[in-house]
């Protein structure tokens, strides 16, 4: 509250309120103002008014929209009526004595009765339903509904027109309170929106929106199917006004029903064949506005994007797809030959394109996207051809836009039909006209991407020739410059192997392209060599010398306005090469490189400068390939840096339904809407910013300790943007970054490299992060980022360990529950979506992607509880106690195998890391365990397997009366006749090795003379080398003590042994320690002197002969 009013004050507010009203009118339209000044001291009078006389300034008001002659000031009135009306923070209606509400109700009424301006009616209706939307609920307001029901039914259609506008408002505010009228409503609806009785066209927009609204807040499905009727009526209402020529009616029409089909779909699924059929007859009518037509076709698409609402449905309408598609073809024909295209002076490759051309393009990617390619592929394969076969360009231009547009969507049957498309393409690289090539040229950049690698392992003989030789059309230097651009897009998913071959030729083109005149085709010359170079690394070593002089060239002569974009682009160049060839071929050129780059670093730029954004990233670059020696840098790059990922998002903010327009259209402004707010953000400044925190997190990364002195700056900078819900590569660098600053401060703690700070900062600085973290977990709306954030939390408590206190463990834990109920709440959400009539195989597919990425983050959720059980080790049980209830149902059969070997890898760590602590878990988790030994996935099996060593190792006589079972469970896994195939390679490793351990630790409850030669003969163990290490460890304890039943009678065994020592020892470190190696080695040199000569021929004769050829070598050295 604001402190009471002056005396001075008081009596300005007893002149404006008192019996002059011209007085109060005088401040309403000083609230108007242009002078800030004037304005200022208007809104602080009025804001007087409503702390001290609410009643008074209320019904002041009431009274200017009543009496006023100047219409300005009867809108500003009921604008601010509207304002103090609305539920929020400064709702006045609780504050205002019973008779000022009472004369607020009938006042508004009769005005909305009285009132002829259509603006002022709507903005009554507006606050008329805000206070409604406040009151009704509660029955405050008892004589409202009958109001509008006598309205909305009388003779008078501007009554009528603002009934609706209400009803609709209400509807979606407070639905529920209108359900107990629905059958009135109903009749009402059908009523105003039926011709019959000669309604206006406004009259029946304003019913269509009550309809759309009233629809959209039936949760149950049966009353909103007592509204079908209604549907061809509101079709109705669209057709005659475009009939009657009423576009801007038709297009009001359009946008409603839009809203209908993205949040009602299956609504329409009874009428869906008229219903689409009349949107595409609207499309394909070349007599109407464009707007128009635009429109109808957003309607397909919305209902085919409509995916989780009705999955599947549009795919069941493939005459509409076949027409849709064509209509979507035809669009992309309206393309001027604008000559800018072909003199390629400036950027501008959209010359001569038309608005017809993008949005045809737009819905082509959308389209294929929420229909998937087992619709699209047939479709466009079938119109394709007579398209090619056309005389004119625009059909062949118009055939590869679309194969670029539908690529994304359809990648996965495309790939299969890979020998079509790539010959289709290529074949009009030869085409006459350099528009159509440039398009080709356009689709081959865009399947690289879509359909990689199998593009590029497939036909990269076909494809960079094709390219390379676009690359000679001097021409067409767009076309050139399209086919460097390409170059990039196929590199960018290519190995070394493949590039390489074509190295020469290509980088020899690129630096013919380099010397261009045209500054296009120099731009694409530089991103081709940068992309080649990143993706042929060390290889690109032999083109450096030639290549470099001309990207320093650029760098240092391309500095006026004009070149900034060349000058950029060579600094990304420079740095990616500097990157490929290494420190040592680079490092003379670097220092020069960075000369120029600090002088730059110190120039004023301007706002639209890219040299800022290129800059950031190519010194991040220069760390990567220097790593330590670009400490003394640090200095010049950190200050501009810190700043570029402070900067605050450039937002506007409006009301969602306000007349303010953000200029949508605008490209660099993205458009969110949050609750009733829409916001417009500038996306360069989110783009700058995001790169900006990824490059923090890089230096972070490769600096290690070096970063230290920048810690303190960049965690406060960096923390909060785990939260910046404007931009999700924000707080993706910012959850990238996280466990790099701790790792940072724990090695320069370490090192003694922290300018005299202990480990109490490590503790700091894990207090700041890890509460941080486990709170942006909890806030976090996407699934993909939800894991990013608990893989970085599980490395932080890696580094941080101990260091945590009891209460952080318990909100970490407590957001894992949060985390895997949520994950679940989402898969039965799927699984009823499974159960819609429509559903098909194209949807079950991409119903398993969403379920996949629930694994991932399951699989994190178990690597952050397996931490925590390895740091706490038996002090985390308390916890884990509170988790079973989570863990234990994800055993199910119903469950997924990940799901499964999650829950036994969290129970396997528990066995491990708190050995007898952990034996009270045994009954509930071993019965699992020796269950899923069997089971029919690999990764479930070694969890299993793996588990069961444990507990021999560790389960003592708990573990004793489960002996038997263990080993038939680890008999049937180790005898499978596929045993040996490299899925099940590391499930028989470590069953091989649980066989070892029960033949170690329960030696007396088995049949040793069977059992422990039966483990000798599976050795080695070559698939998991972890395990291989630990099992022929053992085996070389039981040679040195000379275990009776290893070596058998007579030594028997022993050739076996040598053999198994020979293979571990021929295969270097990866099947033992070196300690263990050398004890082998050892043991045979003592063998050597101890056998009887022939026993020793006969073991060594069992060897293959490089074996003994290696053995000795080993022993005679």
């Amino acid at each position: 509250m604001t402190a009471d009013p002056s005396h001075q004050q008081q009596q300005q507010l007893a002149i404006i309120l008192g019996p002059d009203p011209s007085q109060f009118e005088t401040l309403i339209s000083h609230l108007m103002s242009s002078s800030n000044e004037q304005r200022s001291q208007a809104e602080a009078l009025f804001n007087l008014c409503k702390q001290a006389h609410p009643d008074a300034l209320l019904l002041k008001l009431v009274h200017v929209l009543q009496a006023s002659t100047r219409p300005e000031s009867r809108t500003m009135s009921v604008i601010l009526l509207r304002r103090q009306l609305t539920r929020d923070d400064s709702f006045l209606w609780p504050r205002l004595s019973a008779s000022t509400q009472s004369t607020l109700k009938s006042t508004l009424l009769t005005c909305l009765q009285s009132e002829s301006t259509k603006s002022m009616s709507k903005k009554l209706c507006d606050t008329v339903s805000e206070l409604a939307s406040a009151i009704l609920p509660d029955n405050q307001w008892p004589e409202l509904l009958p109001f509008m029901f006598h309205c909305v039914t009388s003779e008078n259609s501007k009554l009528q027109e603002s009934a609706l506008l209400i009803f609709a408002q209400l509807a979606h505010y407070i639905g529920e309170t209108l359900v107990p009228q629905l059958t009135t409503l109903h009749s009402v609806f059908y009523q105003c929106l039926s011709n019959a009785a000669g309604k206006s066209g406004d009259v029946r927009i304003a019913a269509l929106g009550a309809s759309v609204n009233f629809i959209q807040c039936l949760t149950s499905a049966s009353d909103r199917d007592r509204f079908q009727d209604l549907l061809p009526l509101m079709m109705q209402t669209l057709t005659e006004a475009l009939n009657g020529g009423q576009e801007a009616t038709a297009q009001e029409a359009l946008e409603l029903l839009i809203e209908l089909a993205g949040t009602e779909p299956r609504f329409l699924r009874r009428q869906l064949v008229d219903v689409v059929g009349s949107m595409l007859q609207i499309a394909e009518a070349a007599s109407l506005e464009e707007g128009t037509r635009h429109l109808a076709i957003e309607f397909v698409i919305t209902l085919a994007e409509a995916r989780e609402r009705a999955p599947g449905m549009m795919r069941k309408l493939p005459q509409f797809i076949h027409r849709l598609f064509a209509i979507l073809m035809n669009m992309l024909l309206d393309l001027e030959d604008d000559p800018d295209w072909h003199t390629a002076d400036t950027e501008n490759e959209d010359a001569g394109e038309t608005s017809n051309y993008g949005f045809g393009q737009e819905c082509l990617d959308r389209l294929s996207i929420s229909l998937g390619g087992n619709t699209i592929v047939p479709v466009a394969s079938e119109l394709f051809p007579s398209y090619l076969v056309a005389p004119e360009w625009q059909k062949h231009h118009a055939v590869h836009i679309a194969l670029a547009q539908i690529a994304e969507g359809c990648s996965k049957v495309m790939v299969q039909n890979l020998e079509q498309v790539v010959s289709m393409v290529l074949n009009s690289f030869q085409d006459p006209h350099p528009r159509v090539r440039w398009a080709a040229i356009n689709a081959v950049g865009q399947l690289s991407t879509d359909l990689g690698p199998n593009l590029q392992e497939k036909y990269h003989q076909r494809v960079l020739p094709a390219l390379a030789g676009a690359m000679d059309d001097f021409q067409n230097p767009r076309v050139q410059a399209h086919a460097a651009s390409a170059v990039l897009n196929f590199s960018e998913n290519c190995t070394p192997d493949i590039l390489v071959p074509y190295l020469d030729g290509i980088v020899s083109k690129l630096l013919v392209l380099l010397q261009n005149g045209k500054q296009m085709v120099q731009e694409g010359a530089l991103t081709a060599l940068a992309s080649v170079a990143d993706s042929s690394q060390e290889q690109f070593q032999k083109y450096y010398d030639a290549v470099m002089p001309y990207l320093k060239a650029i760098l240092v002569n391309a500095n006026d306005k004009a070149n900034r974009m060349l000058r950029a682009k060579s600094m990304e160049c420079i740095s990616l090469v500097g990157m490929a060839v290494g420190k040592d071929k680079f490092r003379d050129d670097a220092k020069q490189v960075m000369e120029v780059l600090m002088s730059l670093q110190g120039s004023e730029m301007e706002a639209d400068d890219p040299t800022a954004s290129y800059m950031l990233q190519a010194w991040a670059r220069l760390c990567k390939c220097l790593g330590q020696d670009f400490l003394p840098y640090m200095n010049v790059v950190m200050p501009s840096l810190l700043q570029s990922a402070q900067l605050k998002p450039d937002v506007t903010i409006t009301s969602a339904d306000s007349d303010a327009e953000i200029d949508e259209d605008d490209e660099s402004i993205e458009m969110i809407t949050v609750g009733d707010k829409r916001i417009g953000i500038k996306t360069s400044v989110l783009e700058e910013k995001a790169t900006a925190c990824n490059m923090l997190c890089c230096y972070a990364d490769e600096l290690k300790e070096g970063f230290f002195p920048w810690i303190d700056q960049v965690a406060p900078t960096l923390v909060p943007l785990l939260k910046f819900y404007f931009h999700e590569e924000v707080r993706k660098a910012a959850v990238s970054a996280m466990p790099e600053l701790l790792r940072s401060a724990k090695l320069a703690v370490e090192k003694g490299q922290s300018q005299g700070h202990n480990e109490s900062y490590i503790k700091q600085l894990s207090d700041y992060i890890i509460p941080a973290l486990v709170d942006a977990l909890h806030k976090e709306p996407e699934v993909e980022i939800c894991a990013s954030i608990l893989d970085a939390l599980n490395e932080c408590v890696q580094s941080s360990g101990p260091l945590l206190d009891e209460n952080q463990v318990r909100c970490i834990v407590d957001e894992i529950k949060q985390v895997v109920t949520a994950s679940s709440s989402r898969k039965q959400e799927r699984a009823e979506r499974a159960k819609a009539e429509d559903f098909d195989a194209e949807e079950g597919e991409l119903l398993k992607e969403e379920n996949e990425q629930e694994e991932e983050l399951f699989d994190l959720v178990g690597d952050c509880l397996g931490t925590l059980i390895k740091t706490f080790k038996a002090s985390f049980l308390p916890f884990f106690d509170e988790l079973s209830s989570y863990i234990t149902p994800m055993l199910g059969k119903d469950k997924t195998a990940e799901e499964r070997r999650i829950a036994i890898c969290i129970f396997d760590d528990i066995a491990e890391h708190c050995r007898e602590a952990a034996l009270k878990y045994y009954d509930t988790y071993v019965p699992f365990l020796l269950e899923a030994c069997n089971d029919e996935s690999s990764d479930v099996r070694q969890a299993a397997v793996y588990g069961v060593g444990l507990c021999a190792e560790y389960g003592g006589s708990v573990f004793k009366p489960l002996v038997g079972e263990a080993l038939s469970r680890l008999d049937m896994v180790i005898r499978n006749p596929n045993s040996q195939h490299s899925d099940n390679m590391m499930a028989y490793d470590n069953a091989v090795s649980a066989l070892g351990k029960i033949c170690q630790f329960h030696r007396d409850s088995i049949d040793a003379s069977q059992l422990v030669p039966a483990w000798l003969g599976c050795l080695p163990i070559k698939g998991d080398l972890i395990e291989a290490k630990v099992v022929h460890d053992q085996l070389c304890s039981m040679v040195e003590r000379s275990d009776r039943e290893l070596l058998g009678p007579n030594n028997q065994y022993l050739p076996k042994i040598v053999a198994v020592f020979a293979e571990v020892i021929c295969a270097g470190k990866d099947l033992a320690t070196e300690q263990t190696t050398s004890r082998m080695v050892n043991l045979l040199r003592q063998l050597q002197q101890t056998l009887p000569p022939s026993t020793l021929a006969s073991t060594w004769s069992s060897l293959q002969p490089q074996q003994q050829l290696a053995l000795q070598f080993i022993l005679s050295s």
